[in-house]
């Protein structure tokens, strides 16, 4: 039988499928198919989302905002967060007044530019937000690997712990936390704060009091995943080749696990936020710093009539918790597209 030597392009003409579609074939080059990391897969379907990226964009201005606070406060012309000037006041009656040319979002009962205070309140949304997330889910990602690799009386230990903090109110916790470490007492008047004064009053009791009431859903979800991912070959092949606890927890199991505790840690930021907007407006928060949750809870008594103090920190705690519910949503959709909804 001769063998039979076909064109790189050829022409056919008739029906789909037989000899007669017309057709080119073509070579392709390997060397131009590009492989693409898993990153660089998550970056490509995150950017398709156009809202969360605009919600990227308005947190990076933030985060920049907040860090050049003192700047930003110097170039619009406003003076710091606890300068009272009284000359802003309403001459007859001594009371706030509204936004104007020399203060654009208004001043609060005392004359404190309320501008000024919202940008540096951002800086402590935003520290307890990164701080108290880390810790956390730190915490739950330390405390669910141990549960779930090593089991048996470790694992009854750590659930038997989340299941009772779990029964407790969480807001109702944080505030006997932070009362009893921000609060004074005994002769002196004065706070020493907690674990020997290792906590002192302010930021750093918020940031304990939220780390530590937090760590427990990621827990049981790392918990879950690791009692699953121990079974797998892969594991038994690292423990077959020699491999310590150490390196199977960490090398093995911990890199399997960044897609959830990414999705979980961008969740619980904008819960973190509104966790310390809540303290501060009770009054067990942030007290030393200007605050949205403080400027909120002082705001309250006199909404009616002096709208703008609370106006502006309410969009702020809005728009920020919105843009990272945003992101975070986007974020899952990106490590998990199979999960995504059409």
């Amino acid at each position: 039988m001769e063998a039979r030597e076909f064109p790189e392009s050829a022409e056919f003409s008739g029906a789909p499928g037989t000899v007669g579609a017309s057709a080119e074939i073509t070579e392709i080059d390997p060397t131009k198919i590009a492989a693409r990391s898993p990153w660089q897969l998550f970056w490509r379907r995150f950017r398709e989302d156009k809202l969360a990226m605009a919600s990227l964009v308005f947190l990076t201005l933030l985060v920049i905002v907040a860090i050049a606070a003192p700047l930003v406060v110097k170039i619009v012309g406003a003076p710091g967060p606890d300068a009272e000037d009284q000359n802003a006041l309403n001459s007859t009656f001594a009371t706030a007044t509204g936004p104007s040319s020399a203060h654009i979002f208004g001043v609060d009962g005392l004359g404190r530019d309320v501008f000024s205070r919202v940008v540096y309140g951002a800086r402590v949304s935003l520290i307890v937000a990164f701080v108290a997330t880390f810790l956390a889910t730190l915490f739950g990602v330390v405390a669910g690997l141990l549960a779930g690799y090593f089991r048996g009386w470790t694992d009854t230990i750590i659930s038997r712990l989340v299941d009772v903090l779990l029964a407790i109110p969480y807001l109702m916790l944080a505030i006997g936390l932070a009362a009893a470490c921000t609060f004074s007492s005994g002769s002196s008047g004065t706070s020493s704060g907690c674990l020997g004064g290792l906590i002192k009053p302010g930021l750093s009791v918020v940031i304990f009091v939220i780390s530590v009431t937090s760590w427990t859903y990621i827990a049981r979800i790392v918990r879950g995943q690791t009692l699953s991912l121990r079974e797998k070959e892969f594991i038994e092949a690292a423990r077959a080749s020699g491999a310590g606890h150490a390196r199977i927890v960490f090398r093995e199991l911990l890199p399997n696990l960044t897609a959830p505790i990414i999705v979980y840690a961008s969740i619980l930021v904008p819960q973190v936020i509104l966790y310390e907007a809540a303290l501060s407006f009770l009054g067990v928060g942030v007290v030393d710093q200007p605050s949205w949750g403080q400027m909120i809870s002082d705001a309250t008594p006199d909404f009616s009539t002096y709208w703008w103090y609370m106006l502006f920190p309410g969009l702020a705690l809005l728009f920020t918790v919105l843009a990272f519910n945003l992101v975070g949503d986007a974020m899952q959709d990106a490590l998990n597209p199979r999960a995504k909804k059409t």
